[in-house]
């Protein structure tokens, strides 16, 4: 059991004319108990916001399950959560884990979030208990200090698990081609390097995913340059050392659903596949290897049989479309065919990992590509392998890093529906 100690560093909005700016106040609670939790407002918008919560055990023992206690101090309401069940009785909240992380070591943290309503003002809880357990006050600091729009989004939401191929012929390099060549943005913007941490830029958003950093050692950051137009440049950076058969980390590029929705509107999604409409994406990008790397460039597409998946809802498939792969990295499942769209020849995987999983693998690999992904979806379902009654409920883009150091700089990204 977590008991008698607890820092609570908190935030407030700063909300401008144009953009919601959010800085991070953050205030020390006695230090009583061996817990700390950490409560965040990282995102607001309208009359909604999402939050953050890390609990941390500064104990000297395993925590064995957990059940974390608040209370709203404005009227608050919650919406949904993720990383635990929530609840709400009048401005009680209550979360108990959700199994997979019941058990927080000592030093350990375990991260969860949610989205919730809000009117008039969205004051900071002010008293936390873990198991029952009083975790300290709060001690209000004097003055915020500011920091770029950051949300959170569920460790519990891994792209498919994959293993890295063992053929040498797997690893391929860029194409020669003069548009796949492509130089890195000449500034970037700030980095941010809070595991799961995601940079909101319009209908898009940056997602910090290490999923998988469990099965290794490492870090990475992400960052985002602007928006010109409908196009969004980006980037990240890694090291990451371990299994080499294990994917430690997806940063990409967001639009839609991802065990939430981080931008509720505006996002053209979900959309039946039935409709039959087009999903023209752009992508230019330039890897950078400081070392050699296990790893690949891929779009990620996440599909739903319910025409508004929340967070609680797992996808019942995922596309990835490979454009660029290195060091024999290879995708979940075993190749079923050799396939041309839009030009290109693909081999195709399929697996599954609790959903069913179809890889496009690009047969030489690229850094610039401007594809219609419905053609990929319409060859599933041509095969009788993917329903047309599905949703698409999001479009990813972003790098699986197995092992290795490097980066990844995207010059120009968009997405369009319909």
């Amino acid at each position: 059991m977590l008991a008698k100690r607890i820092v609570v560093p908190l935030s407030v909005l700063a909300v401008g004319s144009a953009a919601a700016v959010v800085g991070v106040l953050h205030a020390d609670a006695a230090e009583t108990t061996a817990c700390s939790v950490t409560y965040s407002v990282v995102s607001q918008w309208g009359s909604g916001f999402t939050g953050d919560v890390k609990i941390k055990n500064t104990g000297g023992a395993n925590v064995d399950g957990w059940k974390l206690g608040f209370a709203f101090p404005s009227g608050q309401t919650l919406a949904s959560g993720w990383n635990g069940t929530w609840t709400q009785s009048g401005t009680q909240v209550t979360v108990t884990d959700a199994g997979w992380n019941r058990t927080i070591a000592p030093g350990g943290n375990v991260t969860i979030g949610f989205n919730g309503g809000w009117t008039g003002s969205n004051a900071i809880p002010s008293a936390f208990t873990v198991n029952g357990v009083i975790c300290g006050a709060v001690s209000p600091a004097a003055s915020p200090t500011v920091s770029p729009t950051v949300s959170k989004v569920p460790a519990a939401s891994p792209s498919a698990s994959k293993t890295a191929s063992a053929s040498p012929s797997a690893s391929k390099t860029a194409s020669a081609t003069p548009s796949a060549s492509k130089t890195a943005a000449a500034t970037t913007g700030p980095e941010d390097c809070t595991d799961f941490a995601a940079l909101v830029r319009g209908k898009y958003w940056v997602n910090n995913n290490v999923w998988g950093k469990a099965d290794g050692t490492g870090s990475q950051c992400v960052w985002e340059n602007g928006l010109s137009g409908d196009s969004l440049s980006w980037g990240t950076r890694w090291t990451w050392a371990g299994d080499n058969t294990k994917v430690k980390s997806y940063a990409s590029s967001v639009l839609g659903w991802h065990w939430g929705w981080k931008v509720p509107t505006g996002t053209g999604l979900p959309v039946q596949l039935s409709a039959g409409k087009a999903v023209t994406a752009n992508w230019n990008f330039q890897v950078t290897q400081t070392t050699s790397n296990v790893m690949n460039v891929a779009y990620d597409l996440w599909l739903h049989d319910i025409a508004n998946p929340d967070w609680q809802n797992n996808p019942t498939d995922e596309v990835m479309v490979w454009l660029y792969r290195s060091g024999g990295a290879g995708p979940v499942g075993t190749k079923q065919a050799t396939v041309t769209i839009a030009g290109t020849t693909w081999d195709l995987y399929k697996g599954n990992i609790g959903w069913e999983v179809y890889s496009f693998v690009r047969t030489s690999s690229t850094s610039a590509a401007t594809l219609n992904l419905t053609d990929f979806t319409d060859d599933l379902v041509a095969r009788g392998w993917l329903a047309k009654t599905k949703y698409l409920s999001s479009v990813q883009a972003g790098t699986e890093i197995f092992t290795g150091s490097g980066r990844l700089d995207t010059t120009a990204y968009s997405v369009k529906i319909g």
